[in-house]
């Protein structure tokens, strides 16, 4: 019989052991969806004349060199060679980086500025994460319909209607989970790399002049040839590598060693081929510029090719919608966001959650997107600043952990970072050029979410403190009961309690309302820890203080659920207590404010604080009490 404490375990410690075909195919899926897709945008837009660089053949030459060296140093060598090391008990993601940088300055002698740079870089790179999840789908699915044109100039007036049609089903869809739906996404984007990498390898055959790209001289002579118009084409080069930062998001649904095989042998090859057959093909037909990757493709093609382009997209935005969605997760576990109602969509798969409210405002604004841009080409220009942010700060945490954790040279990690960051910086002044545009738009709404998680985390301190200043001493409470025994009632009661030291406020209303005590009495702490996932042995921690109370520590990481009744449940195996689910109660206090000032919060983010708190979710949905053994007490601080 397996006991709970073993069932809290990692379902999938050695899941990762082997990468095997199946895996391979399953990464393709969720990871390279979105930087599979923007051979459809991207090479077309580094065309794009508002550029001022004039057509010629050395020009797309030049163009084709950037995209190639750029997909080998920024994708190939600084994430799947050197980040997908950074894997934090087998997660990924710019939260686990931030979480890994700082075990590794933990117990030395860093300075107060590195950890407020650690949580700073963190927080940064996840907030740009949700501009970039407005973005994506919107430029990935309209890119793929405007297909349509291509085949007839008189069906662009259903580009918009049927776009936007696409995205409501896509959002609509998610509350069923993407456990069905995710099981055809791996061969659709195997077909997919296949079909385009085969296309643009036909066009290289008949301009094999084109590999000329290869040499890296061509690069660094297009950028001393345009030097003023450089950097606007940088932007729309960078294109090219926006899902790069997925390769390591998403490295706890397979591990590293199957997506940097499905790198090598799968999607880089395709990509360069379509690349290469793109500049092949305008080089041989300047007037293919329109829509270069659609060109490609024969008539009879096009419009299965458009319908495999549309689910390629599909799938793009559904890993930067789930992407979302986990991310949503972890800052509200991790104390960065308030609670909010989370559905688990599979039984198997603890990854695969729905958030309502991060749904339905992520399509309300990507709908708006569609509406406002109205094209690819002009949604382009709000696309790659928030992505190229998000590399810097995976760039220099990836260099403290290499330093700090790894025990790497210094000489070499300073080297490296500069590298790395010096790219990462020229991209990020690239697309800052394209701000006025509609840049500004993800800067807006990244702004807006680190105002969201500094204010919570701000609060949340600040209101904790506020109420520990009220408490009552836990040791002298208890010693007070064997001289004024209140009356026992058959039952246990759980008590939610934040501090352990302290008697938690819904017990002490209980017993001054009420005038009673359960039998056993567990006051509980659930402390999230700065890990993935928690080993089964550490995850409970219980002391008994006498009278049948005891003082519990439950501990969960920033991938698992805080599943109190669970925890209840290994504690009772671990320590051999009778505790029946029919006659346990569980406590909790709903906090609100008072009209006393937060020190150190100015009125304003008060106001927000306040409002988050009131429209938090609730504790038993977060905690997963049943409804019809759940006690809520207020409490006013």
């Amino acid at each position: 019989m397996t006991s709970p404490a073993q069932t809290l375990s990692p379902a999938d410690s050695g899941t990762h052991a082997k990468a095997g075909p199946g895996l391979m195919i399953a990464a393709l899926g969720v990871v390279f969806g979105d930087i599979g897709t923007s051979p459809l945008y991207a090479f077309k837009e580094t065309l794009n004349p508002e550029h001022g660089v004039a057509f010629s053949p050395d020009a797309v030459l030049g163009l084709l060199s950037l995209i190639f060296w750029g997909l080998m140093f920024v994708v190939t060598l600084k994430y799947v060679v050197f980040v997908l090391r950074a894997d934090h008990d087998g997660e990924g993601g710019i939260l686990a980086l931030q979480a890994l940088a700082r075990n590794a300055v933990a117990g030395t002698q860093a300075r107060p500025w590195i950890w407020k740079a650690i949580s700073a870089l963190g927080l940064v790179g996840a907030a740009m994460f949700y501009g970039d999840s407005l973005i994506t789908p919107a430029i990935s699915v309209l890119s793929a319909v405007e297909g349509l044109e291509v085949e007839a100039h008189a069906l662009k007036s259903f580009v918009i209607p049927i776009t936007l049609l696409i995205l409501v089903g896509l959002f609509a869809v998610q509350r069923r989970g993407t456990g069905v739906v995710g099981k055809i996404f791996g061969p659709v984007m195997l077909l997919w790399f296949l079909v385009i990498g085969l296309m643009g390898f036909w066009q290289v055959l008949q301009q094999p002049q084109v590999l000329a790209a290869l040499d890296p001289r061509r690069a660094a002579g297009f950028l001393l040839t345009h030097r003023v118009q450089s950097l606007g084409v940088m932007g729309a080069v960078f294109l090219a590598f926006t899902g790069g930062e997925a390769l390591y998001a998403d490295m706890g649904h397979f591990g590293a060693r199957p997506i940097r095989l499905a790198w090598m042998f799968l999607a880089l090859p395709g990509l360069v081929l379509n690349y290469f057959g793109q500049g092949a093909l305008v080089l041989a037909n300047p007037a293919a510029v329109d829509n270069p990757f659609f060109r490609l493709f024969p008539g009879w093609s096009l419009l299965p090719m458009v319908v495999l382009a549309a689910m390629a997209t599909v799938i793009a935005s559904q890993a930067v919608i789930s992407g979302a969605f986990s991310l949503t997760a972890q800052a509200m576990r991790m104390g960065y966001l308030p609670r909010m109602r989370v559905v688990q969509t599979s039984g198997e798969a603890i990854g695969q959650i729905y958030v309502p409210a991060v749904n339905w405002l992520l399509m309300a604004g990507v709908l708006a997107l569609v509406l406002g841009f109205r094209s690819s080409s002009a949604l382009s220009a709000a696309y790659g600043i928030a992505v190229s942010v998000t590399m810097v700060s995976t760039t220099l945490l990836a260099g403290i952990v290499a330093f700090k954790l790894w025990h790497w040279n210094r000489v070499a990690v300073v080297l490296g970072v500069l590298a790395f960051a010096a790219v990462d910086l020229g991209f990020v002044v690239a697309n800052s050029l394209k701000i006025h545009e509609g840049g500004w738009l993800t800067l807006v709404v990244a702004a807006f979410a680190l105002l969201i998680f500094t204010t919570w985390a701000k609060g949340r301190r600040l209101g904790l403190e506020a109420a520990a200043a009220q408490r009552v001493p836990l040791d002298p409470f208890v010693e007070s009961l064997a001289l004024n025994m209140p009356h026992r009632v058959h039952g246990t009661a759980v008590f939610l309690n934040p501090d352990i030291d302290t008697v938690p406020h819904a017990l002490m209303h209980n017993l001054k309302h009420n005038q009673v005590l359960h039998e056993q009495v567990i006051l509980l702490r659930v402390e999230a820890c700065d890990t993935p996932r928690v080993d089964a042995r550490q995850r409970i921690e219980a002391r008994l203080l006498g009278h049948g109370i005891w003082v519990v520590t439950a501990r969960h990481g920033f991938m698992e659920r805080a599943d109190v009744p669970e925890f209840i449940r290994i504690l009772a195996y671990q320590k051999a207590l009778a505790i029946e689910s029919m006659s346990s109660s569980y406590f909790v206090s709903r906090a609100t404010l008072g009209d006393k000032p937060l020190p150190g919060m100015n009125p304003l983010r008060r106001a927000l604080f306040a409002w988050m708190q009131r429209n938090a979710g609730r504790a038993s949905d977060y905690f997963v009490i049943p409804g019809n053994s759940l006690v809520e007490l207020g409490q006013r601080t």
